[in-house]
């Protein structure tokens, strides 16, 4: 095994064009980690924030630094010979990204609890489209609105990368989900599962869906003052749950002053909520759409794509090819 690995680096925060190849040290692993050879890397809102000095980059240790949150790929090594997880195995997951090193690299080590055995009805390209988008579903929809039957629950940005996965989750559990999103995705939002779908482009949200229990925010107010406009639908000790980081620094005033509950949330890399979602997914009760594959050398396209804010799905980096 070589000492070293070609991964996609930034040496400095700015645009995409900071993006780039390079030759650096592969990763050690320590304590319960694992490693893993990384297949497919995926391309998150949160690494574009990050590369352009948002996000987490203030938590950047050192330069030049690997970016990328969730991956699919095979594993290398293990801490120890009776390891529930083998060389050789189809893993997915997502690391700490900036503590650790991104999945933007041929190898990424990451803890055993971050990442569990791949679905078995997925490839790499959507396996490595899960982890962070469908988690990030997860905790806002499941663990922090308790999605459940007859709930009304209105989801923005539902044809994007957390937006499916949160629409499809939502109903799952019984949730009369209404969904935002731009015209081109609307039959795909309905076919997530919603029941009533909202062209953003024709139509002002709050203008014409009804009260609503949660707001599940994937915008916040960096456009369109989104989440301030969520407060007009929801009913009085309704729930709003804002993803985005920094858009809204007033959201729990302005919520409180409406008599409306507010949190933010950042996801967990949780191995036993991505084992369930798994299941899901392997039961046809939940599917993953990708846009875009890009080779590992045009992760500069594809952080453009998604500042564009019109991706259906994920957009996915090509590391490796598949193993045989």
């Amino acid at each position: 095994m070589t000492e070293t690995m070609q991964a996609l680096v930034i040496d400095r925060t700015g645009d995409a064009d900071e993006l780039h190849l390079a030759e650096v040290p592969r990763p050690i692993r320590v304590s319960d980690e694992v490693l893993v050879r990384v297949v497919v890397a995926g391309v998150n809102p949160i690494d574009v924030k990050t590369r352009a000095g948002r996000g987490v980059a203030a938590a950047i240790g050192s330069f030049p630094a690997v970016l990328g949150n969730d991956f699919a790929g095979i594993v290398e090594t293990v801490p120890y010979a009776s390891h529930p997880l083998h060389p050789g195995d189809r893993v997915y997951g997502m690391g700490r990204v900036p503590r650790v090193g991104g999945s933007y690299a041929e190898a990424i080590s990451v803890s055993s609890m971050s990442l569990a055995p791949m679905p078995s009805s997925l490839g790499f390209v959507d396996a490595a489209a899960v982890p962070l988008a469908a988690l990030t579903a997860w905790g806002a929809v499941v663990d922090t609105a308790r999605a459940h039957e007859g709930q009304r629950m209105l989801i923005h940005a539902g044809g994007g990368g957390v937006g499916h996965f949160a629409v499809q989750l939502a109903t799952y559990f019984g949730a009369e989900v209404t969904a935002t999103c731009s015209a081109p995705n609307v039959e795909f939002v309905r076919s997530l599962g919603a029941r009533h779908v909202v062209d953003y482009g024709s139509a002002r949200f709050e203008q014409v869906v009804g009260e609503q229990d949660v707001v599940i925010d994937l915008v916040g107010n960096a456009t369109d003052d989104t989440g301030t406009r969520s407060l007009d639908v929801l009913r009085r000790r309704g729930l709003i749950v804002s993803v985005p980081t920094g858009s809204w620094p007033t959201m729990a005033e302005e919520a409180s002053a409406r008599g409306i509950r507010a949190t933010g949330y950042s996801v967990s890399p949780d191995a036993r909520t991505l084992a369930v979602i798994t299941r899901l997914i392997d039961d046809g009760s939940v599917r993953v759409h990708v846009e875009r594959e890009l080779p590992l050398a045009e992760g500069a396209e594809a952080h453009r794509l998604l500042e564009t804010g019109h991706v259906r799905g994920k957009v996915v980096l090509r590391v490796a090819p598949d193993p045989e």
